[in-house]
């Protein structure tokens, strides 16, 4: 089947679909709203369809890669939910010394399949990835996107961002890690890299990807360098931006933020047709360079 693009759809069902998937709307409310874009024989189901990740079909890294070592481990998190978390760690198979570590925080639906492989992707560009699951309170991750996002709401945000900020402490201080650590993430996850820059002065490099920025006062702590990448069509993560600009200038914050022309909520995920592959390609080129210079050296 030919891989769709935002281009193929409209704007307005693009938005409705934004909606859907951070909470706005349920699934009904999707199917409703979306029927009027249903045209051709393509009904609103079919639609949600088109729309939806396909796993598979976009990894990039194999589970089984032998060029790599992974494991899910648990990790203790004394202020999180119920005093541990899991979470995905990713090595170099032939490691030789310590690696800089880089905390990979997923979407609004756990630890998925394709926040797995940016881990991996991440390890073979030889640093060690850990990617926790925010679902482990709630038997982790379901292995289906609609069971995940009826799950996250369930949860305690407060307790959730400890076990984030447990996972990078563990992270810092694993014997074969440098000690130096970054963070990536995308959506809700670029909200929790802002929310971990805030608390973590030693905090090494943040890359949010289009996510929910911290208050001023919070802004005003951060002590990391900021790569920030937002997509041009995400007018409800973009109306963030000035007042999160004002703050980060006010308190003299190394920050570079990159806008994508033409992109959707989204854009790096190469799993859903909101997918820009140039506009990914060059914002993960910039977060590899970035992460190699404040993590390497």
């Amino acid at each position: 089947m030919e891989r769709k693009t935002a281009k193929d759809f409209d704007q307005e069902l693009l938005d409705l679909f934004d909606q859907y998937v951070h909470g706005g709307i349920d699934r009904r409310g999707f199917l409703d709203r979306a029927t009027k874009f249903a045209v051709g024989g393509v009904t609103a189901a079919g639609l949600l369809d088109m729309l939806s990740p396909r796993f598979a079909e976009a990894q990039q890294v194999p589970k089984d890669d032998k060029r790599l070592k992974a494991e899910y481990v648990d990790y203790p998190s004394p202020q999180g939910n119920t005093g541990k978390a899991r979470g995905y760690l990713v090595r170099p198979a032939d490691a030789s010394g310590k690696l800089p570590g880089i905390l990979v925080v997923h979407e609004n639906r756990g630890l998925n399949p394709h926040i797995e492989d940016i881990a991996r992707r991440l390890a073979l560009d030889n640093y060690m990835a850990f990617a926790p699951d925010a679902l482990t309170p709630l038997g982790g991750y379901p292995g289906d996107e609609d069971k995940a996002r009826e799950l996250f709401p369930k949860l305690d945000q407060a307790k959730t961002r400890e076990d984030f900020a447990a996972a990078a402490t563990w992270l810092k201080n694993r014997p074969d890690c440098t000690g130096k650590i970054g963070a990536v993430g995308f959506c809700y996850g670029g909200g929790i890299v802002n929310m971990l820059a805030t608390r973590m002065p030693d905090l090494a490099a943040a890359v949010p990807f289009y996510g929910n920025q911290p208050s001023a006062e919070d802004a005003a702590k951060i002590k990391a360098p900021l790569l920030i990448h937002y997509a041009e069509n995400d007018d409800r993560i973009n109306a963030g931006w000035p007042a999160f600009e004002t703050a980060l200038k006010a308190a003299h914050v190394d920050y570079t933020m990159h806008k994508y022309p033409g992109t959707q909520h989204g854009f790096n995920n190469d799993t859903t047709p909101r997918y820009d592959a140039e506009a990914a390609k060059l914002a993960w080129t910039r977060t590899l360079e970035f992460f190699s210079k404040h993590l390497r050296g």
